[in-house]
């Protein structure tokens, strides 16, 4: 572990964590504090299968895919933190606590996940988050989280 802040491009991503398209639903990650804190990126665009159906003339982000973009964002943070890149980790939802959504996500927005562990450590299994997600500066959503991390054995 290191105490440097970090940063995972695209490609770095996909080697932590197995999501890929239409389920990827973060493009970078900023500011990796060690496994304390970490900023996800989310470009949205009109091309995402989603915006088909939710809603037809009116394409808004839903919900879940905006909780699931801070729980890979969280993953992503862990991950590169403890050099997990190429070792299939698998993360499971456990949880959702507290979960809110302050504005709509629409195509041409960029969507900033904060995210901070609340518990967790380095060989554990369980971890918690918080998360805040924005565009440009307000408040979209905000949720609490439980995630399982595995490795494989």
């Amino acid at each position: 572990m290191t105490d440097t802040l970090l940063s995972a491009d695209i490609q770095l991503i996909q080697r932590i964590i197995p999501h890929r398209y239409p389920f990827l639903l973060v493009d970078r990650v900023e500011e990796i504090d060690g496994c304390k804190t970490a900023v996800g990126i989310k470009n949205v665009t009109m091309n995402e299968p989603h915006f088909q159906g939710h809603f037809p003339g009116l394409p808004i982000m839903p919900g879940v895919t905006i909780v699931e973009a801070m729980a890979q964002t969280a993953a992503v943070m862990v991950g590169t933190t403890l050099e997990m890149a190429d070792k299939d980790m698998k993360v499971y939802f456990m949880g959702i606590d507290k979960c809110k959504f302050r504005r709509k996500v629409v195509p041409g927005d960029q969507l900033k996940m904060h995210l901070t562990t609340t518990r967790g450590k380095p060989g554990g299994k369980v971890w918690k988050f918080s998360g805040v997600a924005t565009v440009d500066g307000e408040m979209a959503a905000e949720a609490e989280f439980t995630a399982m991390m595995e490795l494989p054995a």
